[in-house]
């Protein structure tokens, strides 16, 4: 259901450093009970789903928060293999290709609560560095985490593990209308009065990244968005535990 009125104007995101410690805390403990890394995903964006909320009403501040993971074309399920054919003119790309999958999504509309019912991102090929820039928001997500290509279309084995330590930066729009780099205007932007856009994320081990995009419903301040740099380290422990082993469920 679309955003009302009512739900954005002088409201802000309520961010303070004692709510991100209890956040980071729960996130800690996602990958508790979870047989595969999409379990662990699952709680981890309904956490920022249930807990990030607007200033002076307690009310959500999000309408979507989604988590991605860079994994190989060759051991993708094959729904998701055909959802990337659908999108290359290769119809049989490298195994070693890296796709940008969807691992866990929620939100306010009940098609946004399971990665299986994303139309358009469930896996986005990272073919060549110019598809990805055909992808305006996953380019500038990349761009302003302060990855370069090479790390995210071919890591090199040798400095993977200085990658995996590197603290990245944040991605954010501060102003989503009208935006170039936020895509779907009309069907997404303005139908769900989407304010603002923050992302952060990191490296797993082997070379795979890992990226939290949130949607929200009242602005998010450059100040507020750099709060989410340290959760990415929060959100990376509890990958970690299914890093090289079951990722789907």
């Amino acid at each position: 259901m679309p955003a009302t009125d009512e739900s954005l104007p002088g409201r802000e995101l309520l961010l303070g450093r004692q709510a991100l410690l209890r956040l980071a805390d729960s996130i800690h403990e996602c990958d508790r009970g979870q047989q595969s890394m999409e379990g662990a995903a699952g709680r981890i964006v309904n956490l920022f789903y249930d807990n990030l909320v607007v200033k002076g009403s307690g009310q959500r501040a999000m309408a979507l928060v989604r988590l991605f993971k860079t994994h190989p074309y060759g051991e993708l399920e094959p729904a998701l293999k055909a959802h990337v054919q659908q999108q290359l003119a290769d119809r049989n790309p490298p195994a070693s290709m890296p796709c940008l999958t969807l691992l866990a999504t929620a939100g306010q509309e009940p098609r946004w609560n399971s990665r299986h019912t994303s139309v358009l991102h469930k896996a986005i090929p990272l073919a060549s560095p110019e598809l990805v820039a055909r992808a305006p928001m996953i380019a500038r997500l990349f761009a302003q985490l302060g990855m370069e290509a090479d790390e995210v279309l071919k890591p090199d084995p040798s400095v993977v593990l200085q990658l995996e330590e590197k603290i990245y930066n944040v991605f954010h729009v501060e102003t989503a209308r009208g935006s170039p780099h936020v895509p779907d205007q009309e069907d997404f932007v303005i139908r769900y009065r989407i304010a603002s856009v923050v992302g952060f994320g990191g490296m797993l081990p082997l070379g795979s990244i890992f990226a939290v995009i949130l949607f929200s419903l009242v602005p998010v301040r450059r100040e507020t968005a750099q709060l989410f740099v340290p959760l990415s380290v929060s959100v990376k422990i509890p990958l970690l535990t299914f890093a090289g082993g079951k990722t789907f469920e």
